[in-house]
Parts: C-alpha cells; sequence; structure tokens
C-alpha cells in the first residue's frame, strides 16, 4: 500500500524559507520520478515541481522557478522541496505524490504571511 507523509510546512514571513519533506513506502522509492503539488483554497491542485527516478532530470512550475528546489534521497525514500523567497501567492496544501500518481497523502499546511 502506498504511503505518503508530507512534513515541514508552517507559517513564515514573505521573504523567508521553508524545506519540506515527504517520506513514501509501499513502492520501488527509486524506480519513479516524484512531485510536489500545491492547492490554495478555492483553486485546483496544481504541479510545483518534478523528479527523475535517480534526480538527474527536475522541472518546476514557472510561479516558483529559481526559488524553488525539488530533491530526493533514494536511500531515505524522501523527496524534499527547498522553498526560498516565500511570497503570499505560495500559501497552499502541499502534497508530493509519485508519478503516475497513486493515493494522496495528508499534505502540510504552508502559509506566507506578515
Amino acid at each position: 500500500q502506498v504511503q505518503l507523509v508530507e512534513s515541514g510546512g508552517g507559517l513564515v514571513q514573505p521573504g523567508g524559507s521553508l524545506r519540506l519533506s515527504c517520506v513514501a513506502s509501499g513502492f520501488i522509492f527509486s524506480s519513479v520520478a516524484m512531485r510536489w503539488y500545491r492547492q490554495a483554497p478555492g483553486k485546483e491542485r496544481e504541479l510545483v515541481a518534478h523528479i527523475s527516478y535517480g534526480g538527474a532530470f527536475t522541472r518546476y512550475a514557472d510561479s516558483v522557478k529559481g526559488r524553488f528546489t525539488i530533491s530526493r534521497d533514494n536511500a531515505k525514500n524522501t523527496v524534499s522541496l527547498q522553498m526560498n523567497a516565500l511570497k503570499p501567492e505560495d500559501t497552499a496544501v502541499y502534497y508530493c505524490n509519485r508519478w503516475p500518481e497513486s493515493g494522496w497523502g495528508q499534505g502540510t499546511q504552508v502559509t506566507v504571511s506578515s
């Protein structure tokens, strides 16, 4: 059974940083690409970042390019999202998932506000 457990969210001021982590289980982590998504209130879930199974290839939404960095540790079944220069519009619940997608975890809330 696929399990995805996100953590690291919180309240941060504009311009601040957060690092999100996601621990995955129930599948061969090192064989699949991973993604971070987010869903803001009243909006659809959107793709934020993608990383290939080996970590060599990454892709980002235009809105986060140059500010967010996705990485993975296949030895620890973990994918991370380093978020810098945060803006109020980054406020959302953040989710990780494999690609192709499986079931969703509970997500972690990120709130950017002064």
